[in-house]
């Protein structure tokens, strides 16, 4: 039977290991409890159940695209200041390196140099929200690099080349933060996150979608721009999320503010 096309989703990873504090598995702090909600939700507001997941996440840059196409990989627990037992934490789903050289295969065929890695652990701009998506990690997965340059052009050029892989039963995931500066909390990130995620979320909707592609791409001219992403890491997963959804609708479908930030997720195709 043929698959159901898959959307393509750019959602929030949270902060660390912010679902898995309590040592005993008991619920997040309230805070990210809304967050903790929309991720779980995710598998079940798909036309089905995803034969597999690409994954790029902002905790992940190489030189050129670069495909994760090993098994049995360890996490990389590339957090710090946390808990002991924030250090166990296990998502053991199987990894889809068929799904990687297929990656591969269409980035490679739309003029892009890609890479093979087999020894990298997944970051937890894997492992925790998909910890809370996938709680069983009986959902295939591999994860695709950023480009280490940040071109926001390229990377919605590589979402584009992607696409194909929604009508073979892959579910495309951007993991990142909408808003994405640690080093301003409470009060003084509000209203500037708030202005910033209205232009953003404007732009990202957009029902024109070469218009939408443009305006993405100039994030850097939208208000608050640099105080919202110092280092725009955590925004280009989006950018990849875009180009995979091709011509479908965008839309948002999660906003919440955390730490004071005004943080948003969205859907495409």
């Amino acid at each position: 039977m043929q698959p159901m096309t898959q959307p393509t989703l750019f959602i929030p990873h949270g902060g660390g290991p912010c679902f898995f504090m309590d040592p005993n598995g008991g619920p997040p702090d309230p805070m990210w409890q809304p967050m903790e909600a929309y991720l779980a939700g995710l598998i079940d507001s798909l036309p089905e159940r995803p034969k597999a997941i690409l994954l790029i996440s902002g905790h992940w840059e190489e030189a050129m695209p670069t495909v994760h196409a090993g098994t049995g990989q360890p996490l990389l627990y590339d957090y710090g200041g946390f808990p002991e037992h924030t250090y166990r934490l296990r998502w053991d789903a199987p990894s889809a390196p068929d799904v990687a050289m297929r990656a591969k295969e269409l980035l490679e065929g739309a003029g892009f140099p890609v890479g093979i890695e087999r020894e990298r652990g997944w970051d937890h701009g894997v492992f925790i929200p998909m910890k809370v998506a996938v709680p069983g990690a009986d959902i295939p997965l591999a994860q695709l690099s950023l480009r280490h340059d940040l071109d926001p052009a390229a990377h919605i050029a590589m979402g584009r080349a992607l696409a194909p892989l929604r009508d073979e039963g892959v579910l495309i995931v951007g993991s990142g933060m909408s808003f994405h500066n640690l080093r301003v909390r409470g009060v003084p990130a509000t209203a500037p996150s708030e202005e910033w995620d209205a232009a953003l979320t404007a732009a990202v909707t957009d029902p024109d979608p070469a218009r939408r592609a443009e305006r993405v791409s100039a994030w850097d001219q939208l208000p608050h721009a640099h105080f919202s992403h110092p280092r725009e890491e955590h925004l280009l997963p989006l950018m990849v999320a875009l180009g995979a959804g091709g011509d479908g609708p965008a839309v948002r479908d999660y906003r919440d503010t955390v730490m004071g930030w005004v943080v948003s997720g969205y859907r495409f195709g």
